[in-house]
């Protein structure tokens, strides 16, 4: 029989498969095809001999007075010629010549060491991408499958699910991909590593590629809400009084939130200080525009945000989107009215005698956002159409990074947005 360590030692280095799996492959398909041509009539037991280079076959039968199955017994005489010390109860090892298997049994051998090296792999892709899981990664478009993509990842195939693409972004057989990978689990067909581009943490790992001071630790990114291919905001806060964390993620001449942006195929970007005081850090998130007064129910964690007629359609922005990421940045419910509505309402309450904050804030809202965490139930959409007319009209006002600007930074209207 042919010599198997250097086979073993191509395979292993090729396919990166344990060594010793390989050879208990080999040790299983010999035996699979001993049985198989002797009918599974004997004890048959296959070692690999690391000397020779090849799997030994041996039949165990036991020694015994008088022979009752001639396949798994043998008498004591016949068994002394063997090994002159073999006793009765013994069992009698004898190796046989395994390289005189029919065809049949060669092919159930490769149909075995085939399985054995195709469960081997898709274990080592599982272990080698389990603890990946939140990384970016790059790929190569393979092909469409009903509208999901199959991405080559060198040693393994992922799979970029329609839902997790960005809409408007389109690819074709051959292009590169940098993806997120979502989750990693095991199916009936092998491990399944699903990647998106809409994520959240593929804006966040890009940030990290990209800012030094955040795979440092001196900037951390506290929250990230997105809507992909359209708008995000990510939450930043410093950890070293020396380094400002805006100043940082745009980079000189916004280089830094340019890369991501271009990567994001123009994806805008608003890079907002974070702070625990709940009221200043949703004056900052709902920016570019101005805020009158913010109201904080902790207990129900609701705000209530004023802001100056010519600022609410801005506050709102294009179709409710600006205050529905700012509420999903910070994670709390956020009611939006204008001055002009809450003045009516304390009038109201002057004549009533009754408290003029109280009236400002059971004053109707012009627009709420619910993203708290704790509810599963959808965002309000209560007076959306209202608003999206008037975010239509403050759309070309938002001061927002695009891919073809280069975003500064400039504090003045944060501290604007911060006035009581």
């Amino acid at each position: 029989m042919t010599n198997l360590n250097h086979i073993i030692d191509q395979v292993v280095k090729d396919k990166g498969i344990d060594r010793a799996i390989l050879v208990e492959a080999l040790e299983s398909a010999v035996l699979s095809a001993a049985n198989k041509k002797y009918r599974n009539t004997r004890d048959l037991e296959a070692h690999f001999n690391e000397e020779v280079g090849e799997v030994e076959l041996f039949e165990f039968v036991t020694v015994v007075e008088e022979v009752q199955d001639s396949y798994k017994e043998i008498d004591l005489e016949e068994a002394r010629e063997i090994d002159p010390d073999v006793e009765v109860g013994d069992s009698l090892g004898m190796k046989l010549e395994s390289d005189g298997f029919s065809r049949i049994a060669a092919q159930t051998a490769k149909q075995v060491i085939i399985q054995k090296v195709r469960e081997a792999e898709r274990e080592w892709i599982y272990n080698e991408f389990k603890d990946r899981q939140g990384e970016l990664v790059n790929g190569i478009v393979r092909r469409y499958e009903r509208g999901d993509l199959i991405v080559d990842l060198g040693r393994a195939e992922a799979l970029l699910p329609h839902r997790e693409q960005v809409p408007r972004e389109t690819y074709r057989q051959g292009d590169r991909v940098r993806a997120y990978i979502a989750d990693v689990k095991l199916s009936p067909k092998g491990p399944q590593i699903i990647l998106s581009r809409t994520h959240p943490g593929m804006v966040i790992e890009l940030f990290k590629v990209e800012v030094p001071e955040i795979s440092e630790g001196l900037v951390e990114i506290k929250a990230c809400a997105r809507e992909p291919g359209s708008r995000a905001k990510i939450a930043v806060v410093s950890h070293d009084h020396d380094v400002d964390p805006v100043g940082a993620c745009v980079g000189m001449r916004g280089s830094r939130v340019q890369n991501v942006v271009s990567e994001l195929r123009g994806e805008k970007i608003d890079i907002i200080p974070w702070t625990p005081d709940i009221g200043r850090f949703a004056c900052s998130a709902i920016a570019p525009a101005e805020v009158a007064r913010v109201y904080v129910d902790s207990e129900a964690k609701e705000l209530e945000i004023i802001v100056p007629d010519d600022q609410l359609s801005l506050a709102i922005g294009k179709k409710g989107q600006n205050v529905r990421l700012a509420a999903r940045l910070i994670g709390w419910k956020i009611d939006i009215k204008s001055e002009t509505r809450a003045a009516e309402a304390a009038e109201a309450a002057e004549a009533q005698e009754l408290d003029p904050t109280e009236a400002e804030m059971e004053a109707e809202s012009e627009f709420t956002v619910d993203a708290r965490p704790e509810l599963d139930a959808p965002q309000s959409e209560e007076g959306e159409p209202a608003a999206a007319e008037q975010g239509e009209e403050a759309a070309e006002a938002a001061p927002v990074a695009e891919s073809g600007e280069p975003p500064e930074v400039d504090d003045q209207p944060q501290e604007d947005a911060e006035k009581p």
